[in-house]
């Protein structure tokens, strides 16, 4: 420890209350300090014996000079690696304003459209930019990576067989895929039953019915191929579909600007990155997937659309139109468990398409081309032989000795990718300069004791792509890929775009559940330092020391956190956490020789994503109903575990509960799993509430996954980034997933979860900065802090509000649970209303209606101080003062503050006021709205409204004209 401590702590600026008011909630709660509230909320038999073996924190400047070290561990080369994976140029308006803005990376999922418009049409953009690329009718609002939606397809596909393909259950998969993609299919596939079939799409004989017959359900194609060269499918995919088989292209989105779409060819699905429009590589992710597909498959696709409806005063407003897949819904009946994508990636794709325009994006597809078409001429002229007849970006040579040529190509710091068969390819990109070829060409000349000339260098164009795979029709002919040229106009959309959302830059966002803390300055700088945005996932590990390093100091922290043995980094969401870690419990077992235990019991209380990764894993879900205090009825769970305990997998629990109480039984459960052959996966959804105070590993779980976009402080971006790294016992290591191209996982590792090897690692400093600049006693503050915060908004509402659970002592956890229901039963008032009317205090709703109907579960993490808490509270008892004034009879049953909110400003300064209630009351219903006011862009808009006419495009709407 230094004598001269650098005084400007990290943690006093984390969390939000100061001691005088940590002492003033105290109070009011009746505590007479933090010990006190600890011991009367967490069962003494879970606490933690002593605290976390974690570094002293250090401060922020520290931090960045730690940092600033590790980043130069990483040699960041130029890399042609390809594999769907480019280097481009994020345009520095964009970078700025919305991947460096708070604005844009602090805001939550759009579920409440009306203070989320900014977002919702930034989706719209990259939605019509996907579908005009492809070609296709529809496409959704992103998903995590190529890999998982290519495995998407391969459901949905499976999922809508029907006729003779009813039984049908192998999925032909092209030999030329990407592998990563055909990893994530092979651990996607087994446990559904789907039987993958590898091959040549070339040697393909559709005809042959012993092969296909009613066995095929669908094919998965890669445009251009893996290996670079692009192949026209059209009489293929014909062939296909007068067999019954569905098809899949995994295409290239800047390849698209000058290659036939998918859509012209007849594809029945696309998918793909968007990584390459705009999105660093950031050694592999976090990047947008795309996946788009046909009209008449809208009911079946994953994830979801963004469309066009009409909010209460007629005007035009976008929200989320479809989610007929939604978790929470249709839980263990769901055929996908996407909750968190790449939304700030994929509107980062959205803006970049529209900065470049049309033509703007051709230019650049075309520019690439002419590059590769430049490099292809001269390495034929050097005497090297390029296999591929049509290309876009990459190229397949011939070589004498690819060690040679890699030895060579990395002392010029130059990376290719090299196969076996004494190939090379080399995938050039945006960045690429023609100094860039000609350093290409000295490495290959080098590799056959020769000397570069110009003469040897032959500039060409439009070469590559014949005229019959040439791209003929039109694409992003809207207005908003051709209006924002200059700079000035595109900042100045942006900007309009961010005033439309509400954000963690506005006000906090109670969400329970969602921890929506602070993402500190200090925590995101590193995100877009070039040493790991510009680094390739396949790049050779030597390269990467700095990512090494961080990996291996991160996996031993959050291991001590959790108390594991170690963890995964791969899952890149929490439903992927979920799911990894059901597909490492179902291997163990498996290992045993008792991959018969297919049980998987979940409380009614859990997470939706819960039982649908249950099912995506081969699992049968019995449910486990909760007892009169919300907890998990031990009668019920006995009953079952005996009834079931042959095939037990798996118990999945929450802790503390999704009702917000800490039960005091939760380790007799895990020994009651534990006694009849199962494990206990804990959803780690609750665990800001655990840090330093208990521990999945203490409490006897065998393996937790972490939302790293809650508890750790990644952001939630608007509906993603998410990271869902997964902790595990001992026993459970060997398992951990594995990965097709960069060594990882277990011994007895898994296939692979997401595509990437680490998935979105670029955001993993976050976490690291965090517990970082934390320390282990920072961390268990914030959680006491997060537990009194909590409780002091309990003690605030509770006499204007039945909180629904509590613990034995009266106490919630991190979050509680406020209950409506009486007043939809007395005066017609919904939870909906208050959610809406809040919008006017300038707050976001906590969570509506989950886990039970009718209420609204509150989470206001550490980081918010006691006179934002105020004010919130302030909001819902001034709210409960309206609901008052109807059942007093001096407000309107249905013509009312809370039934006509949000209100906007152009309802507040329309010239036609005939509102029972004064412009005063519905815009400033507290006095602190008058210094500082946030206005709902569109009023209240109908979910269900307009979906006859649903439009999920750019293309203009008449229909909808103001």
């Amino acid at each position: 420890m230094t004598n001269f401590p650098y005084t400007d702590r990290f943690t006093s600026r984390h969390i939000g209350p100061s001691d005088q008011e940590v002492n003033e909630m105290l109070q009011e709660i009746g505590a007479s300090d933090l010990g006190q509230l600890i011991d009367e909320t967490l069962p003494a038999s879970i606490r933690l014996k002593e605290d976390l073996r974690l570094p002293e924190a250090v401060s922020e400047f520290e931090f960045i000079q730690h940092f600033r070290a590790l980043a130069d561990h990483n040699q960041v080369f130029k890399s042609y690696i390809g594999t769907g994976y480019s280097n481009c140029i994020t345009p520095p308006v964009i970078l700025r304003n919305v991947l460096e803005n708070p604005g844009w990376y602090t805001a939550y999922t759009p579920y409440q459209a009306e203070i989320a418009q900014g977002r919702l049409e930034a989706l719209i953009n990259y939605q019509t930019m996907v579908t005009d690329l492809t070609g296709m009718e529809l496409a959704n609002a992103s998903l995590l990576d190529e890999g998982t939606a290519a495995a998407e397809a391969m459901t949905m596909l499976y999922a809508l067989r029907k006729g003779e393909k009813k039984n049908a259950h192998k999925f032909f998969v092209s030999e030329k895929c990407h592998p990563q993609t055909i990893d994530v299919l092979k651990t996607r596939a087994i446990p559904l039953g789907i039987e993958l079939v590898y091959g040549s799409v070339s040697n393909l004989d559709l005809s042959q019915s012993d092969l296909f017959g009613s066995s095929i359900f669908g094919v998965l194609i890669q445009y251009p191929n893996t290996d670079g060269r692009v192949i026209d499918y059209e009489n293929f995919i014909s062939q296909a579909h007068a067999q019954g088989i569905f098809v899949t292209m995994a295409a290239d989105l800047l390849a698209l600007t000058l290659l036939k779409s998918p859509g012209e060819m007849g594809a029945d699905v696309v998918v793909g990155t968007s990584q390459r429009l705009g999105v660093p590589m950031g050694y592999g992710g976090p990047h947008a997937g795309y996946f788009a597909t046909k009209e008449q498959f809208k009911r079946q696709i994953p994830g979801r659309i963004i469309g066009v409806s009409l909010d209460s005063n007629g005007k035009k407003a976008y929200r989320m139109a479809l989610q007929t897949r939604e978790q929470h819904i249709r839980r263990e009946k769901a055929t996908s468990n996407i909750c968190t994508a790449q939304v700030l990636l994929a509107v980062i794709s959205g803006f970049y398409a529209v900065y470049h325009g049309k033509n703007g994006l051709k230019q650049i597809g075309q520019r690439v081309q002419d590059l590769t078409s430049t490099l292809a001429a001269s390495l034929e002229a050097c005497g090297f032989n390029q296999l591929n007849e049509q290309y876009f970006d990459t190229l397949l040579i011939e070589v004498a000795d690819t060690k040679l040529l890699k030895s060579i190509a990395e002392n010029a710091q130059l990376n290719f990718r090299y196969f076996e068969n004494n190939t090379v390819s080399v995938s050039l990109d945006e960045t690429t300069s023609e100094d860039d070829v000609r350093a290409i060409l000295k490495v290959f000349l080098k590799s056959i004791d020769k000397s570069f000339s110009d003469e040897l260098f032959v500039v060409t164009a439009n070469a590559g792509v014949s005229a019959e795979i040439a791209r003929t029709t039109s694409y992003l002919d809207h207005e908003v890929f051709n209006k924002y040229r200059s700079e000035h106009d595109m900042l100045r959309y942006l900007k309009s775009l961010e005033n439309k959302d509400l954000s963690l830059a506005h006000s906090m966002i109670s969400l329970g559940s969602c921890t929506m803390k602070l993402n500190a300055t200090t925590e995101m700088i590193p995100v877009t330092w070039a040493e790991f945005g510009g680094m390739h996932p396949f790049a050779p590990v030597e390269q990467t020391g700095g990512y090494q390093e961080m990996f291996r100091q991160l996996n031993q922290w959050l291991s001590e956190i959790t108390g594991f043995a170690a963890v995964s980094f791969q899952p890149n969401s929490g439903a992927q956490g979920e799911y990894a870690g059901l597909m490492v419990i179902r291997a163990y077992h498996k290992a045993k020789g008792q991959d018969y235990r297919n049980v998987v019991l979940i409380p009614s209380s859990a997470h939706g994503t819960n039982p649908a990764s249950a099912v995506m894993a081969g699992m049968k879900v019995v449910v486990v109903k909760c007892d009169e205090k919300g907890n998990i009825d031990h009668d019920d769970l006995n009953e079952k575990v005996l009834m079931h305990s042959e095939k037990l997998s798996a118990l999945m629990v929450t802790y503390p509960s999704t009702h917000g109480v800490f039960e005091e039984g939760i380790i007799d459960v895990c020994e009651l799993i534990h006694k009849h052959g199962g494990q206990v996966y804990m959803d780690g959804a609750n665990m800001n509430a655990q840090v330093g105070l208990t521990s999945p590993g203490f409490i006897g779980a065998d393996v937790c996954h972490l939302n790293l976009h809650k508890t750790f402080c990644i952001p939630h971006g608007g509906g993603g980034p998410g990271v869902g790294p997964i902790g595990v016992a001992e026993h459970l290591v060997p398992f951990l997933p594995g990965h097709a191209v960069i060594e990882t996982g277990g011994e007895q590792a898994i296939t692979a979860i997401s595509a990437a090897p680490w998935g979105s690692a670029s955001i993993l400093p976050i976490s690291y900065a965090y517990i970082a600049m934390m320390g282990g006693k920072g961390l268990k503050r914030a959680t006491e802090i997060a537990i009194l915060n909590a409780n002091y908004i309990m003690s605030r509402l509770q006499l204007h509000y039945p909180i629904l659970y509590t613990g034995t002592n009266g106490r919630c956890a991190h979050e509680m649970i406020v209950d409506f229901r009486q007043f939809k039963q007395e005066l017609g008032v919904e939870v909906e209303d208050v959610a809406k009317r809040l919008m006017d205090y300038g707050f976001h709703a906590p969570t509506v209606s989950f886990p039970v109907a009718g209420t609204l579960m509150i989470e206001p993490t550490e980081s918010e101080s006691k006179v934002e808490i105020d004010r919130f509270c302030d909001a819902l008892i001034s709210i409960r003062q309206e609901i008052q004034q109807i059942a007093d009879g001096k407000s309107d049953t249905q013509n009312n503050v809370l039934k006509n909110a949000p209100h906007t400003i152009g309802v507040i300064t329309s010239d036609e006021w005939d509102l029972p209630y004064s412009r005063s009351q519905a815009a400033y219903p507290v006095a602190s709205l008058r210094e500082a006011k946030f206005w709902p862009y569109v009023g209240r808009i109908d979910s269900a409204h307009g979906d006859r006419n649903l439009i999920c495009t750019c293309e203009p709407i008449e229909a909808y004209a103001e």
